[in-house]
């Protein structure tokens, strides 16, 4: 953490309950800073159909801002969260791609709804991720993480540049085992907690839950792309993504989604190991955000990820003229996905470049 940042600046860490969080409050401490802190509440509608984790979360934020001496806020961002994060979500479902909702909710809540409610009153919003900034050259960008199995710089990409000048990741030059070790050392209620699973905010909730109580089901075929015989039926195109290879419960694989017709409510199945038909190496992104004000164009070489990987693939890119670009990667990708953010990074895969959605 930069102190020269730091300094003079009204700062608001937004505590979640986990252990990340709650490292960020220490870190502030030991440099004799009592940042406010705000617990932003989301929740399901419903709180008997759900198991949810928020009074918990809650309890260990509070324990955690007292310890350290900071104020604690409760901001309900409730009715945010499900009119803008699940209505992307459920939109790009229904039209058969596959959407990311914890991209959207840093852009749409953490920095997004929350600056709109408190966050104006604070020169920086602190958060738990595991990413770091930098100034290079006058700009501020988002770079990654030393622990690439942690990485969130993926989560953020989306972000806008005004949000990321705000933004501050005091843990972010950690490695997760770093962070519980201060944890730990510290004696912090929830040191040992584990990692939350699933989707920001909704604790416990199964991704497929989510979709199943705002879609439902729809019964389809599931076709067999060579041949197109069909050997079984899906309960909604929603429920399954390109590339997926579990869970689909047919006989006598292994059985690979291809294709989904949204007109037709079919599932288009591949078999065999791996068809070629889920690799691609080319494809085209549509309306590329930037993260760093400024930073109008992409380089030629680049390194990219489309899910959240530890994992970088390496690239070329080609503007079009409509601010579109396609993608060059240098070896086949597996289940690339409509609906999907492609992160670019710079060829170190250190500054990230910010992301754009995968049109096929």
């Amino acid at each position: 953490m930069d102190i020269q940042e730091i300094k003079d600046k009204r700062i608001a860490v937004l505590l979640s309950g986990g252990v990340d969080s709650s490292v960020v409050v220490y870190e502030f401490a030991r440099l004799g800073l009592h940042p406010d802190c705000f617990y932003i509440k989301i929740g399901p509608e419903e709180k008997e159909e759900w198991d949810c984790n928020s009074e918990e979360d809650l309890e260990m934020a509070t324990a955690v801002a007292h310890r350290y001496g900071c104020k604690l806020q409760v901001i309900d961002c409730h009715k945010e969260y499900w009119d803008q994060v699940t209505s992307y979500t459920m939109e790009k479902v229904k039209a058969g791609f596959t959407p990311n909702p914890d991209v959207m909710c840093n852009r749409l809540i953490k920095f997004g709804a929350f600056d709109a409610k408190m966050g104006h009153d604070y020169d920086l919003i602190a958060t738990g991720h595991y990413a770091q900034t930098e100034w290079i050259d006058g700009r501020k960008w988002l770079t990654t993480s030393p622990d690439p199995v942690k990485d969130q710089t993926d989560f953020l990409a989306q972000i806008y540049d005004w949000q990321l000048k705000k933004a501050i990741f005091p843990i972010g030059h950690y490695a997760k085992n770093e962070v519980r070790e201060i944890a730990e050392q510290e004696h912090l209620i929830n040191a040992r907690r584990k990692d939350s699973q699933g989707i920001c905010f909704l604790g416990n909730i199964d991704y497929n839950e989510y979709v199943r109580r705002y879609l439902g089901e729809q019964v389809g075929d599931i076709i067999e792309l060579e041949t197109g015989k069909k050997i079984g039926e899906h309960r909604g195109l929603w429920f399954h993504t390109i590339g997926q290879r579990k869970g689909l419960g047919l006989g006598g694989g292994p059985w690979f989604v291809v294709k989904k017709d949204v007109a037709q409510n079919i599932l288009y199945v591949s078999h065999g190991y791996d068809p070629a038909t889920t690799y691609k190496k080319d494809f085209p992104l549509h309306d590329f955000h930037f993260l760093t004000e400024g930073i109008k164009e992409l380089p030629t070489k680049v390194t990219f990820k489309i899910r959240h990987t530890p994992e970088y693939h390496t690239a070329t890119v080609e503007q079009l003229s409509d601010g579109k670009c396609l993608i060059h990667s240098t070896e086949s990708i597996h289940g690339v996905a409509p609906g999907q953010f492609c992160v670019i990074y710079d060829e170190q895969h250190h500054r990230c470049f910010g992301s754009g959605e995968i049109t096929l």
